[in-house]
């Protein structure tokens, strides 16, 4: 009832046309047409690919640091994996707001600290290009401690006596990491590839909060949840900012059903 019939209802009103007081038109496929060619969907399109191929560095970067807080002998990895964690639970928007100060191109500690090497910082937030950047760092940084919470605790279930023995056949920490903790965490890589992907294709709240509705950037930083927010309530055209839900929707689920189909050639049940 809660995810089924809001699906199917959405799924209809893609068709109709809705007016300024309610109530709504049938209209067939023409929101579908409106929608496929609208020169905003394209580049809507490659900042949420963009954003969302950039988050997905930080599944790596959270894998290598989930292997070093489960060292043995590790003091305070427990405070470690809470300070993580903490950025995760954050309303988002608190979050965005700290950092459009540190990313603000007069007085943000970023330039700053780029200024003591001797490099000239930018308008993280509005400038083209980067301010997608800025965004995406942002969500790498939040996501880090969902991912890394996740692969400690498969991490836990990988027995020590494998890194005991590679370790007496002579096996270099990094060759310990590639053969023996990637291989046997894959379906723990792989559940938290497939929530970043989601994740990343749902963008809007950081960028709403980070670069704001009125900075000229936005029209070349919008994302496809973007591009929905923008039609169905601004602009008032809720049928065809359901049909941008229903085409969200289904790449949504086309990237998953691939994703699945992929993970059998590299993660293996060990």
């Amino acid at each position: 009832m809660f995810y089924l019939w809001p699906i199917a209802r959405t799924a209809y009103f893609s068709f109709t046309e809705w007016g300024v007081f309610g109530g709504s038109t049938w209209v067939g496929i023409e929101n579908y047409e409106r929608l496929f060619t609208d020169p905003e969907l394209g580049r809507a399109a490659l900042n949420t690919l963009a954003y969302t191929a950039i988050v997905l560095l930080g599944v790596p970067i959270a894998l290598v640091l989930a292997a070093l807080l489960n060292r043995p002998g590790l003091r305070g990895a427990k405070l470690y994996r809470t300070l993580f964690f903490l950025p995760y639970v954050a309303m988002p928007v608190a979050v965005a707001q700290v950092w459009k100060t540190i990313y603000n191109g007069d007085y943000g500690i970023l330039n700053w600290a780029l200024g003591l090497v001797g490099v000239d910082g930018v308008y993280w937030v509005s400038t083209p290009g980067w301010s997608l950047v800025a965004t995406a760092v942002l969500g790498l940084w939040l996501s880090l401690g969902f991912n890394i919470i996740i692969l400690s605790a498969a991490l836990k279930n990988v027995p020590r006596e494998l890194y005991e023995a590679a370790s007496l056949d002579g096996a270099s920490p990094a060759r310990q990491f590639r053969s023996i903790t990637v291989p046997m965490v894959g379906r723990s890589v792989f559940f938290v590839t497939v929530v970043t992907v989601i994740g990343g294709l749902q963008l809007f709240d950081l960028l709403y909060a980070l670069v704001g509705t009125s900075n000229p950037v936005m029209r070349d930083t919008k994302s496809l949840v973007y591009l929905f927010w923008e039609a169905s309530f601004p602009s008032n055209e809720k049928g065809y900012g359901a049909a941008i839900a229903i085409m969200i929707l289904a790449i949504t689920a086309c990237v998953t059903a691939v994703q699945f189909l992929l993970q059998r050639k590299w993660v293996h049940d060990v």
